[in-house]
């Protein structure tokens, strides 16, 4: 099933309106995780990746204020594409946490472990400490970021569990205390120009549809994941 969608910051918010519309309630991951075994009927956790654009994270930022609903922002600290401790950035990461947002770190171990000739566990540790410092935060959860050296992050944790460096999750564990992804109908922009969904860890081959066209399914328990640098205006180089 292939639908088209234009990847408009008017026409994403006009889905989560829908979304809304429909009663379902949104939440953050760490909400997922305190409350999992008492969710509301109709859930959506929702969370973002903030891959490339600090700045565009900041017009989702004014969305959801609008809308009165809360994300999962995942940050980066080595991306080559923009500085979390630059002027701006920093002010609308600050701006973020003090909306009620939660930060998380979008984790890229295995690529600074390779390509620094370091160990995995310590760049990890001394990442969660810079990032809790840098915003005066705890961090509960972990997302592993997929770029571009074909080094697949997620391999960090096969062999060990979130709780031996303070936290509570990782974003696609799979565990009794969190299990989202297979527990979930998971949606994602992820290929940039379209939609792909998971049922239950399952990909559905060849169904692009987006949120709002997934609604009619009703589906209890659906895991949104966006990323801010996705979204334009006009067009996607703006």
């Amino acid at each position: 099933m292939k639908s088209p969608f234009h990847f408009t910051f008017s026409n994403i918010e006009s889905q989560y309106r829908m979304a809304l519309e429909a009663g379902y309630e949104f939440i953050t991951c760490i909400e997922y995780y305190k409350i999992k075994s008492s969710l509301p009927p109709l859930t959506i956790v929702n969370r973002v990746d903030i891959d490339v654009s600090v700045k565009k994270a900041d017009r989702l930022r004014d969305m959801f204020n609008r809308l009165g609903i809360k994300a999962t922002f995942f940050i980066r600290l080595h991306a080559t594409e923009y500085n979390p401790f630059s002027f701006e950035n920093y002010r609308i990461l600050k701006a973020l946490r003090d909306d009620g947002h939660e930060l998380g770190f979008h984790s890229e171990i295995i690529d600074e472990a390779i390509i620094w000739n370091e160990n995995a566990s310590d760049c990890l540790k001394r990442d969660i400490d810079v990032l809790k410092r840098m915003l005066e935060i705890d961090i509960f959860g972990i997302a592993s970021h997929g770029g571009m050296t074909g080094l697949n992050n997620l391999n960090f944790w096969k062999e060990r569990r979130v709780s031996e460096f303070g936290l509570l999750y990782e974003a696609y564990e799979q565990s009794d205390s969190f299990n989202l992804f297979n527990s979930s109908f998971y949606i994602s922009d992820s290929e940039w120009t379209r939609w792909k969904c998971y049922n239950k860890g399952e990909l559905c081959q060849g169904d692009n549809r987006s949120l709002g066209e997934h609604l009619a399914n009703k589906h209890e328990l659906i895991y949104l994941l966006i990323h801010s640098d996705s979204y334009f205006d006009r067009h996607i180089y703006e």
